[in-house]
């Protein structure tokens, strides 16, 4: 097993223990055949994309995956660094494989002259999530999220993508509470497989980098490695906008965790891949559309429908109502989020009331402000009659519901390879 000897890496403390033959363990979760759906490890794999394959901790020799197989290499071939080649920090050379899908999943969908707002430089993973989802899309950056919303209200873009949930992080982003507050609806998701790598100019040396640059949720999910590294940390608004920083000013002693792509695109060397402290890593992206929504589903079409459920008291009595309606109808929850803001903050102050866009309202849409929230994902399509059902039987004893979107289910994880 080889490391980057300039880094330094006491193995003991960077490898993950590896998992084989156990789908969920409860400390690291193992890596499954993406291309086969999440929630069936046993399911058959997508058809292989024009391109080909990619592994991650596969043999290196483009061959499919398998999830007791044994590998040489993470992403194949790893790049040449500044010290030849470029090594990974976690991971292990006998760990499961990846075998990841580049195209092909069942809720991909044409984006030729479709133009997708994402925040972000060039480079960023939220614009390769796009252009994964939407192969053939302009991608247009903004500052921030809202941004990407507002670009899509007013017409200069069809789409916004926003990243929502984590396997590391869970939804502490919070975009869920952005989306709330515009009148967009969910047309499409995928799951992007997260690889970090760390970045730096051309010929410096990974002995020779003192601070390293990124999005603070990067910096969180490599916190471990950069602690064994030494260096400083210093956040910034996104990780291409961490490489786009280093390339113009052409710092010598910075490098910048980012995507094996933003390397390309920047022409910079990667002197580590793998630097996430968990293997497995996955972001969900939700695109957004202006209403009504373009996308046309069949009833019997493996869907998913998003809503937001708000009430003002009583939160565990509305839970165990929202799951009996559910339960009764056999339709399955991917997602229940419970939100109450009407306790006290750790900060020791009043939590803020989550707002929500009623776009149902008589004249303007208007916001409105609720102490407890639920986030839903179900199974089906919202014009199912068992879905509309239990919709009508929320509505009876919660105060709000909204239904936030309509899109084909895709479980497929892929990568940027």
């Amino acid at each position: 097993m080889a490391y980057t000897s300039s880094l330094h890496l006491p193995k003991h403390l960077l490898l993950p223990k590896s998992h084989r033959n156990r789908h969920r363990p409860s400390s690291s979760p193992s890596f499954v055949p993406a291309a086969v759906k999440i929630n069936g490890v046993n399911g058959h794999a997508a058809e292989k994309p024009p391109n080909g394959k990619v592994q991650i901790n596969g043999d290196g020799k483009g061959g499919h995956g398998s999830v007791n197989g044994k590998g040489k290499a993470v992403n194949g071939q790893a790049k040449k660094g500044v010290n030849g080649k470029a090594q990974r920090i976690n991971g292990r050379a006998d760990r499961i494989h990846l075998s990841v899908s580049t195209g092909g999943g069942d809720g991909l969908q044409d984006g030729f002259g479709l133009r997708v707002a994402f925040q972000g430089a060039p480079g960023a993973y939220s614009e390769f999530a796009a252009k994964t989802a939407l192969p053939g899309c302009d991608t247009v950056p903004c500052r921030a999220f809202a941004d990407a919303l507002a670009a899509v209200e007013r017409g200069g873009a069809d789409r916004a993508i926003l990243p929502v949930e984590s396997t590391m992080e869970g939804t502490t982003l919070r975009n869920y509470d952005l989306l709330l507050r515009h009148d967009l609806v969910v047309v499409q998701e995928i799951n992007l497989f997260v690889h970090y790598c760390l970045l730096a100019m051309p010929g410096v040396r990974a002995a020779e980098v003192r601070r390293v640059i990124s999005h603070p949720m990067a910096l969180a999910h490599c916190g471990r490695a950069l602690a064994l590294l030494g260096v400083d940390r210093e956040p910034v608004e996104d990780t291409a906008g961490a490489v786009e920083m280093l390339r113009s000013n052409k710092l010598l002693d910075t490098a910048a965790i980012a995507s094996p792509r933003a390397a390309d695109l920047y022409g910079l060397d990667v002197l580590a891949h793998g630097l996430q402290d968990e293997s497995w890593n996955v972001t969900r992206f939700l695109l957004l559309s202006r209403p009504p929504s373009p996308v046309i589903l069949s009833v019997d079409a493996a869907a998913k429908t998003s809503m937001v459920v708000a009430h003002r008291g009583g939160s565990m009595t509305v839970v165990l109502k929202v799951l009996s309606a559910f339960s009764s109808r056999n339709i399955n929850l991917t997602k229940l989020e419970v939100i109450n803001n009407d306790a006290v903050s750790d900060s020791g102050g009043a939590r803020p009331p989550v707002m929500i866009l009623d776009t149902s309202a008589r004249g303007a849409p208007t916001l409105r402000a609720f102490p407890h929230v639920l986030y839903v994902d179900c199974e089906g399509t919202a014009h199912d009659p068992r879905v509309r059902e239990v919709i009508q039987e929320i509505e009876r004893f919660a105060v709000f519901v909204r239904v936030l979107g309509c899109y084909a289910a895709d479980t497929t994880v892929y990568d940027l390879q």
